[in-house]
């Protein structure tokens, strides 16, 4: 098998409910099937689709921009002879909903395939499925070495964060992204399925990676619990008094 086959799993439609700290708001999202990456990309396969350097071959590839993860994408769906899912216009984005090809998760469909119908912070004890602080370490850990959720995926918590497709809060963050599941240097609070955090979409971190997912969908700008509509509302300011956004 070359190490650009992708394994992916089949998520079945349900329902998963988020949580928007700033706001004070939960809401329920509706999802249709998809399939998500058993692993997250490794370095040999990042190494192979764009002939970059790879150290540790079966560790989760870092050091990846939101920028890279999305042209990764596109690659491995050219690879495979998939429709690509993004265009660029510069710095902008567009995700073709309806395209079939390798993408980023959204955050909806990350926490969902997270979850693997667990409700609490992880689907297992935290030592048996996550690479986290608490193992001393001071670098990912090859794929797979802890147990898989429900859903049969690998490191969703713990060991790398990983890239979603939604932007954090635009109000607040510009263009940041979502990234989510916690790395191997953080503590146990940040490992859990509900914890967002992000960055700049040019930002690279050493405990940043990403996972593929796969599904189209009818539409157009909006799919699995975003909206682009619902990004523009979102980018308008409404803190409370005092409170200030970051632009």
């Amino acid at each position: 098998m070359s190490s650009v086959d992708f394994e992916m799993a089949r998520i079945p439609a349900g329902r998963v409910t988020l949580h928007d700290a700033r706001r004070k708001e939960r809401r329920s999202v509706d999802l249709e099937a998809f399939e998500i990456g058993v692993f997250a990309v490794t370095e040999e396969q990042l190494a192979e689709m764009l002939a970059v350097p790879s150290s540790h071959p079966r560790r989760p590839a870092v050091e990846v921009s939101w920028q890279r993860a999305i042209r990764f994408c596109n690659a491995a769906s050219e690879w495979e002879g998939l429709d690509p899912v993004y265009t660029f216009d510069g710095e902008d984005v567009h995700w073709d909903v309806q395209a079939d090809g390798y993408r980023l998760p959204t955050e909806a469909e990350w926490e969902f395939a997270c979850r693997a119908g667990s409700t609490g912070p992880h689907y297992g004890p935290l030592p048996d499925v996550a690479w986290t602080a608490a193992d001393g370490l001071r670098a990912p850990q090859d794929v797979g070495g802890r147990m898989p959720n429900l859903n049969g995926l690998f490191d969703t918590l713990g060991n790398v964060w990983e890239w979603c497709w939604d932007l954090l809060d635009p109000a607040r963050y510009d263009d940041y992204r979502v990234f989510r599941g916690g790395g191997f240097a953080d503590d146990a609070w940040s490992v859990r399925a509900s914890v967002r955090r992000g960055g700049p979409t040019r930002s690279h971190h050493e405990d940043v990676g990403l996972r593929l997912a796969r599904g189209a969908f009818d539409g157009d700008d909006a799919a699995q619990g975003w909206s682009a509509a619902v990004d523009r509302e979102r980018a308008l300011f409404d803190g409370p008094a005092g409170w200030t956004p970051r632009r």
